[in-house]
């Protein structure tokens, strides 16, 4: 039951995907009002991620559902709520969030992981209860994780949103919900950083420049920033970046071993895959110091891969990563007040932006050298 007045249907503009590699289309929907832990939201900006293209191409997505929306990354104002929602009140800003804290299971109450087991990661595309609050032509809308964002309005449950401040600047807060905070997170939590050590990032896109603010705020010494398109060299650097590597001006040597030339023959102490191909997962392994090397695999897109065992062997560490180890409500706050303090270099992400009407023009923007994130204005 909503606490709200405004408890009826709503009818909107999203971007509808009905089939793997079909093209977006921006059709009326039909919204239902918020349940009773739900809120209902008006966006106002979304953000283009890796994962969503993933999931459009339907290429190693590990659950294929549609019709659907997609979206994860955005900002916008409750609209209204359900009856059993505390800490929110219509007009809150507030970003989607793909997790949940419970606070009390054996996860959340942990420094070891961030995933909920009260409220699990779900990639079966409706809440909690089993069903959508997204419909057209009488056909059911699946989301993307706990909620949809390229949508005029979406429904999500209050325990997959985090309220902000307003005075943050809006695009800042859309990236926030998951690329840059998942790669900032990977460095600050996930990996622990520490000072004076070295750092390798393969992938310099919004998560991948993420762990590299990540990395030089923890104050690492070296960040080496791997990347085929020379135009991400300039973004590396602002974020903090020391090294750069373009793979293809050494076609004799593989990336580890360009890695391992910068560091004395030794590797680095962590490597970041942040694009998701089983050939750079073996070549961070291999880029780390034998006996202590840490890597975290954080791109997404791959169902399976085929390690190299004896770099392992040697004492190496490999370990997975979603949304960079944050904990929704213990450490996005943190994350949230470093952005509103200005500490994070966000303007250097966003290079381009268009409407929902033009949602297909970002998917074409993506492919431009010079585009690091596309900003969806709703």
């Amino acid at each position: 039951m909503s606490k709200s007045s405004s408890s009826q249907i709503i009818t909107c503009k999203a971007a509808v995907i009905w089939g793997c590699g079909e093209p977006l289309k921006v059709e009326d929907i039909q919204i239902d009002p918020p349940k009773s832990t739900e809120v209902r939201v008006r966006m106002l900006y979304a953000s283009l991620c890796h994962t969503d293209i993933i999931r459009a191409q339907g290429k190693e997505d590990p659950l294929p559902l549609f019709p659907r929306v997609l979206g994860h990354e955005g900002v916008g104002e409750v609209e209204s709520l359900g009856d059993e929602v505390d800490g929110l009140e219509e007009g809150d800003y507030v970003i989607p969030t793909m997790l949940a804290e419970c606070g009390a299971c054996e996860n959340c109450t942990s420094a070891k992981t961030n995933l909920c087991l009260t409220y699990p990661f779900s990639l079966g595309g409706l809440m909690s209860d089993g069903t959508s609050r997204m419909s057209i032509k009488g056909h059911t809308l699946y989301n993307m994780f706990s909620c949809s964002t390229w949508s005029e309005y979406m429904v999500v449950d209050s325990k997959f949103v985090c309220k902000i401040d307003p005075s943050i600047a809006l695009p800042h807060a859309s990236l926030l919900s998951c690329g840059f905070s998942t790669g900032f997170g990977a460095a600050w939590k996930e990996a622990r950083v520490k000072m004076g050590s070295t750092v390798a990032v393969l992938g310099l896109g919004a998560v991948g420049l993420g762990v590299t603010e990540g990395a030089r705020m923890q104050g690492a010494a070296k960040i080496i920033g791997i990347d085929k398109n020379i135009m991400k060299k300039d973004k590396g650097l602002a974020f903090g970046m020391t090294d750069f590597i373009n793979p293809d001006e050494y076609p004799d040597k593989s990336i580890s071993q360009i890695i391992k030339d910068l560091t004395g023959g030794i590797g680095v102490d962590y490597c970041f895959e942040c694009v998701g191909a089983e050939y750079l997962i073996n070549q961070a392994i291999q880029a780390t110091k034998e006996g202590k090397g840490k890597t975290i695999v954080i791109g997404g897109g791959i169902k399976s891969v085929k390690i190299d065992y004896f770099p392992l062997l040697s004492g190496r560490t490999l370990k997975g990563s979603i949304f960079g180890g944050l904990k929704v409500k213990s450490d996005l706050p943190i994350v949230l007040e470093k952005c509103k303090n200005k500490e994070f270099h966000l303007d250097e992400l966003l290079t381009h932006e268009v409407t929902l009407d033009d949602i297909e023009k970002a998917f074409e923007l993506l492919k431009q050298p010079d585009c690091v994130k596309v900003l969806i204005k709703i």
